[in-house]
């Protein structure tokens, strides 16, 4: 059974489509008109091994802020279409992950309770031209759309290039990993019996 999704989003801000297959093998198709956000979302599914295409057209002009948070938005309803009734999955997930003075700790319960819990401290305001704020705002919006709980922790790191990269990667190789069936689980793995 296929686990891929696309999802269409329209707004008086940004048009966004987004494709994604949780069982590919990495390939990237990104253009959001931010290129360092371009680049992270390549991070994002070449770690991940998934397969991920992003159209946006959004108001760069006036900043990145609404085109980087609503792709957060989704990407995170992609996620969810693709998943499913989520039945055989792993479900939770950690990865410590390194980037040269980097280090970034990733975990994930896809709990169906969408949640980021962010504690990456960057010093600098800015990578090029992208603020580096927006790293929580995508987060936040894929977290909460995807219902996952997502906690995001810097351990160590400097630049912030490769806190912001570390942090994707991070959070990527987590929802690989939790999103993974496992053969030993027998439908939603939940006391519950959903998620």
């Amino acid at each position: 059974m296929t686990r891929a999704a696309t999802v269409a989003r329209e707004t008086g801000e940004t048009r966004i489509e987004v494709t994604i297959d949780l069982d590919g093998t990495g390939r990237v198709d990104a253009e959001t008109g931010v290129g360092f956000f371009d680049h992270m979302l390549d991070a994002f599914g070449r770690h991940g091994l998934f397969d991920l295409t992003v159209r946006c057209e959004g108001d760069v002009e006036v900043d990145y802020h609404h085109s980087v948070e609503d792709v957060g938005i989704v990407m995170g309803q992609a996620i969810r279409a693709a998943l499913g009734d989520k039945a055989g999955i792993t479900r939770f997930a950690d990865v410590a992950l390194a980037m040269d003075e980097a280090l970034v700790l990733g975990a994930v319960d896809v709990s169906g309770r969408g949640q980021l819990y962010w504690d990456v401290d960057i010093d600098a305001d800015k990578v090029g031209t992208f603020d580096t704020e927006l790293g929580e705002e995508f987060f936040v919006g894929l977290a909460r759309e995807a219902g996952i709980t997502l906690h995001l922790r810097k351990i160590a790191g400097t630049n912030a290039h490769h806190i912001l990269e570390a942090t994707f990667k991070a959070a990527t190789r987590a929802l690989r990993l939790a999103c993974e069936r496992d053969p030993r689980v027998v439908g939603v793995p939940s006391t519950k019996g959903s998620l």
